[in-house]
């Protein structure tokens, strides 16, 4: 098998990959990351380590440094290597930061998207899995959202975000391309990101800091392990129907709930340490997605119980300081905290 993950140094990605290199001992995995912010090469430093010592024709992970909408090295990777399928994680997906300035999320979720679909299309890839959000269907104030409910986005990321969609589903449609679109619901695990709402709170209560959290705390989300995730996705690629769109669902729950929950974990008291900000424009009031098609299909359910889960990966921060520190420490995280801390004012 020859696969491309795009955004592999990214959250999702990298478990992805780690998922796909340990399960797929014959897997040749190229990782596309342009390593902005959020992109860490770090994520995957012991798959690199275990490929350092192997023999070069034995290496079955390689690196590349681009950007996925530059139409010249999709085009060169894609004529060189010939693969199997592409997994597309690439994107931009902080709704503050697109709040901020979109310009961003609109090359990389919906040029970037383009051009690999383009790229795709040239080189008759047999496989094309298009990752997207459950973000896209807007507030579900009552009942849950399935694959064939109308989007309405609510902010520039989730708007780029369908947009991508829109173009994956026109590639099927106009050009009968194999594509497979996941909107899976919010993950959480090992090497997130620290500015999303888990790791921030587990790293901010660690380092005695209180936690901004957006309006009242009661906007609802619905959280997924992103182990149970990446066995979700590899049971779509294997399992499922090319050309459909499935939902990857997960438990719901509260903020404010989240954050209470990770302070009693560090034995905090939750009341002391959160600091009310204002909303972001625009604020969902709750997602929520079904995923009874792909249960329906392939019988997929998560199997990782929720508080296990949540302990696992507040365990794995507490053992990896080194990791969230170093990003901690950097002026782009520090610059978005900050206005994150005071409230922003768009």
């Amino acid at each position: 098998m020859r696969l491309l993950i795009t955004g592999g140094s990214g959250f999702m990605g990298s478990n992805f990959i780690r998922y796909l290199y340990n399960a797929y001992k014959t897997a040749r995995i190229w990782n596309l990351d342009l390593l902005t912010y959020a992109g860490n090469p770090e994520n995957l430093a012991d798959i690199e380590a275990t490929e350092s010592k192997m023999p070069d024709d034995e290496r079955r992970y390689t690196f590349i440094k681009g950007d996925v909408a530059d139409r010249e090295l999709i085009q060169r990777l894609f004529e060189e290597n010939e693969f199997d399928t592409v997994f597309n994680f690439a994107a931009e997906s902080h709704v503050d930061r697109s709040i901020v300035n979109s310009v961003n999320f609109i090359r990389t979720n919906i040029q970037g998207t383009h051009t690999l679909l383009d790229a795709a299309r040239n080189f008759n890839t047999p496989h094309f899995i298009h990752v997207s959000t459950d973000e896209v269907y807007g507030d579900r104030l009552e009942g849950s959202a399935d694959e064939k409910t109308l989007l309405k986005p609510s902010n520039p990321y989730s708007a780029s975000k369908a947009g991508a969609d829109f173009l994956a589903q026109a590639y099927i449609r106009t050009y009968n391309l194999p594509i497979t679109i996941i909107r899976s619901c919010n993950n959480f695990g090992p090497y997130q990101y620290p500015e999303k709402l888990i790791p921030l709170t587990i790293t901010n209560l660690l380092e005695g800091k209180k936690v901004p959290v957006h309006g009242s705390g009661l906007h609802v989300r619905s959280w997924i392990y992103v182990k149970d995730f990446c066995e979700a996705l590899d049971a779509i690629w294997q399992k499922a129907h090319t050309r459909e769109i499935y939902n990857i669902g997960g438990v719901e729950k509260k903020n404010m709930d989240i954050v209470a929950h990770i302070a009693s974990c560090l034995q905090k008291d939750a009341h002391a340490w959160i600091e009310h900000v204002n909303d972001r424009p625009g604020q969902d009031v709750r997602y929520s997605i079904t995923h009874a098609k792909l249960k329906s299909h392939i019988g997929w359910e998560p199997k990782y119980e929720y508080k296990t889960a949540f302990a696992d990966t507040i365990n794995w921060y507490l053992a990896n300081p080194e990791w969230w520190k170093k990003i901690r420490d950097t002026k782009e995280f520090t610059d978005h905290l900050d206005l994150q801390s005071k409230g922003m004012r768009f």
